[in-house]
């Protein structure tokens, strides 16, 4: 089996086409099982866009081929838009989304490693990140060149275990491993700067030992550029401190809390529907 390079990634996958796609499959599919997290799985729309279209070195027919990268998305409750960006990236059909968390079926509330292009279920916060770091030390230690990816939310960075793998990782030189997150400025009971201060955030990263880039969430050309230059500094693991807004991209949710709980209404549905179709 060869390795994978960048031949291999799906170029012809335009991502603010994909960052579309996925968000209209995650309103539709948030609405039909009744379920939250929708203004969290849209703020994460375009890092998921410019990471499945860009980034990640994966093969949907054969999910779990041992050069691929490995993506560990730690705030797992964003779980519709991360199976909508499986689906479309050909891991399985768009018409299994529907199925999202009705009885039976893998597509739970929470990621599930049940789903083809799941590596690890998630979901209790803070437990991705250790995860992540582990998969990169394992890399290292077999001289493998597959990348070690994991998505974090700004509240889950209130876990101490994060912390303890934050400092692990630098350490050890793992210049193979990402992490990108979603700062939001929301978690689950209010704004962040109110529940758990976290700044001055992306010092303390840069206290810890880590390559820190900050960026604008949203913009697809300047995420990819971030994630193309990865490793920046060689043996340091790489932080993307992604600005995004709770609710991107229809504008009734975003910078909203109730958003982190609600589900769309029939109209609310169509509206968002439209905005995101009309953007």
């Amino acid at each position: 089996m060869s390795t994978m390079s960048a031949a291999d990634l799906r170029n012809d996958l335009d991502p603010t086409a994909f960052a579309k796609r996925i968000r209209v499959h995650a309103l539709r599919m948030v609405h039909t099982a009744n379920a939250s997290h929708i203004g969290s799985c849209l703020s994460m729309a375009d890092v998921l866009a410019v990471l499945y279209t860009r980034f990640l070195r994966l093969d949907p027919n054969d999910p779990r081929r041992a050069d691929r990268d490995r993506l560990i998305v730690s705030k797992g409750h964003a779980a519709a838009i991360v199976y909508a960006a499986l689906a479309e990236r050909g891991f399985f059909s768009a018409d299994e989304l529907m199925k999202y968390c009705q009885a039976g079926t893998s597509l739970t509330g929470h990621v599930s490693h049940s789903v083809p292009g799941i590596e690890a279920s998630t979901g209790s916060l803070g437990h991705g990140l250790p995860i992540a770091v582990g998969l990169a030390l394992a890399a290292k230690a077999d001289r493998q060149a597959w990348r070690s990816v994991c998505i974090l939310s700004d509240g889950e960075c209130d876990e101490g275990s994060n912390w303890e793998a934050v400092l692990f990782a630098p350490h050890h030189r793992l210049d193979n491993l990402v992490v990108v997150v979603d700062y939001n400025k929301i978690q689950s009971f209010g704004r962040v700067e109110e529940v758990l201060a976290l700044e001055p955030f992306a010092d303390k990263w840069r206290a810890f030992g880590w390559h820190v880039v900050e960026c604008d969430g949203h913009d697809r050309a300047v995420l990819e550029r971030a994630l193309t230059a990865v490793p920046e500094s060689a043996g340091k693991p790489t932080v993307l401190i992604a600005h995004t807004v709770k609710g991107k991209g229809v504008r009734f949710m975003e910078d909203k809390l109730e958003w982190h709980y609600k589900s769309p209404s029939p109209q609310q549905l169509l509206d968002a529907i439209a905005e995101v179709e009309a953007s």
